[in-house]
């Protein structure tokens, strides 16, 4: 099998995803084809239910497809187990959610500071004031997450995402549960830092705008990429 260029930082031949409910077998994917570059941000879109969360979690190595192969960060996903594949994110994978996901019980620095001490960095203290300066906010770095509006909660999750200088970001709805004038500000902050840490940007959006400010664009429609742009 041969493994792919190292300027591709995520890539994905014949994949496929196939689950069993109540109402029988349901494909979610079927023969898709992807290469994501260093330094590329590409928004995946689509209706609801077209699969593109589902691509977003195979290529992070979240979930194993039904069929076909993935690689992240140069390396073939498939013969990993779960331990594998999480030390393969490990410092070089981050993730944006719609809701966040912070612990809540952990201040606004602790939440960026714990996933870098699980990495082993010896820098972790270091990285995390600067992501929360890179984010605007390092007042705020022993607030709780209740105590943050949404927006500065957004850019806690940006700065934990990206504090390990990942070489590609997924983002999930980024900007889904936010005000437009939030909205705006999360984009400039997600594209910026793309810029800063030449990390690849790959996005599920239902927001016109961000992908718009994208490389490039990939529509979904019933588990197919059916268009590019």
């Amino acid at each position: 099998m041969a493994v792919p260029m190292a300027e591709a930082v995520s890539k994905a031949v014949g994949l496929s995803k196939h689950v069993t409910g109540p109402a029988g077998d349901l494909t979610i994917l079927q023969g898709l084809d992807l290469e994501i570059q260093t330094g590329e941000a590409v928004a995946i879109l689509g209706a609801s239910g077209s699969g593109k969360s589902t691509l977003l979690g195979l290529l992070a190595g979240l979930d194993n497809p039904s069929a076909g192969q993935i690689w992240l960060c140069g390396q073939a996903l498939e013969g990993l187990d779960e331990d594998g594949r999480a030390a393969l994110r490990g410092g070089r994978v981050g993730f944006v959610f719609q809701n966040f996901q912070l612990l809540p019980n952990l201040t606004a620095r602790e939440n960026i500071l714990l996933p870098l001490e699980l990495t082993g960095s010896d820098e972790a203290s270091r990285r995390a004031d600067e992501a929360l300066e890179r984010v605007g906010l390092m007042a705020r770095a022993g607030h709780y997450p209740r105590q943050l509006s949404g927006g500065e909660q957004q850019r806690v999750a940006i700065a934990r995402a990206y504090a390990p200088w990942p070489q590609v970001l997924f983002a999930d709805e980024p900007t889904g549960n936010l005000d437009q004038a939030t909205g705006e500000q999360i984009i400039d902050l997600l594209l910026d830092l793309r810029r800063q840490t030449d990390a690849a940007l790959v996005l599920v959006t239902h927001d016109p705008r961000l992908a718009e400010r994208c490389d490039r664009r990939l529509r979904m429609s019933g588990g197919r990429l059916e268009q590019q742009s």
